[in-house]
């Protein structure tokens, strides 16, 4: 299995080339190309989790309630081609099956058919937060493909580190993490515009989003002309 970062960069996208039995799988709708002898099944299944259960759950996840896998229909070498629905950077995370990764609504992409999918709930902290109530979590070895909204950059915390909500992609379970005020209370939060963030304690990676996907929206939709019934 080859799994390629093209273009990095505002319009990255990634090419899967597999051959023989290897499978991949992403979130529905995320293929924009694959060559004539690839296999395509939509289904509720990813890797080695999946069922009606864990559509739901991916969707508490905020992430799709249907998934894609790709394989060779006769065992020659084939590719696919995928992208996420918002521009931003593409990151493949090459698990070693020692730690689970989480990652937020939204930037999961695609992975090995070997990594088995699930969700771990948040709780209230995910609604406080404005995420999701869970998250995805993925283990097992193989590759993982995770997509953000703008530029994407990689944190080694040894520590503590403060990532404001919205710009968290995905993480090393290996880090603990709790909901917080960014300043000293919550009003002189909100009047700084930057409400609640995530504080990340211990040793482990974090990726980290430049830009909110839900911020950018809600500033798009301002502009917007009235919608007409």
């Amino acid at each position: 299995m080859d799994v390629q970062v093209e273009d990095r960069g505002a319009f990255s996208w990634v090419l899967v080339g597999l051959e023989g039995e290897e499978q991949f799988v992403s979130e529905s709708g995320a293929m924009f190309r694959a060559s004539t002898n690839i296999d395509i099944e939509v289904t509720t299944r990813g890797g080695k989790g999946g069922g009606i259960l864990g559509g739901i759950g991916r969707s508490l996840a905020g992430e799709s309630f249907f998934l894609s896998t790709y394989r060779s229909m006769d065992g020659r070498p084939g590719e696919v081609g995928l992208a996420p629905t918002h521009q931003g950077e593409i990151r493949k995370i090459e698990l070693d099956g020692s730690v689970r990764w989480l990652c937020t609504g939204g930037s999961y992409l695609a992975s090995s058919r070997s990594l088995e999918l699930d969700t771990a709930f948040q709780g209230l902290g995910g609604m406080l937060s404005g995420e999701s109530l869970s998250f995805m979590g993925v283990t097992g070895e193989g590759p993982l493909v995770v997509a953000a909204f703008g530029k994407l950059s990689e944190i080694e915390v040894d520590g503590k580190f403060t990532v404001d909500t919205g710009h968290v992609v995905a993480f090393e379970e290996s880090l603990s993490y709790s909901i917080g005020k960014a300043s000293g209370s919550f009003i002189q939060s909100f009047l700084a515009g930057e409400g609640l963030v995530l504080k990340f304690s211990g040793r482990g990676r974090v990726y980290v989003q430049s830009h909110n996907p839900d911020e950018f929206g809600q500033s798009l939709g301002r502009m917007l002309p009235p919608r007409r019934e």
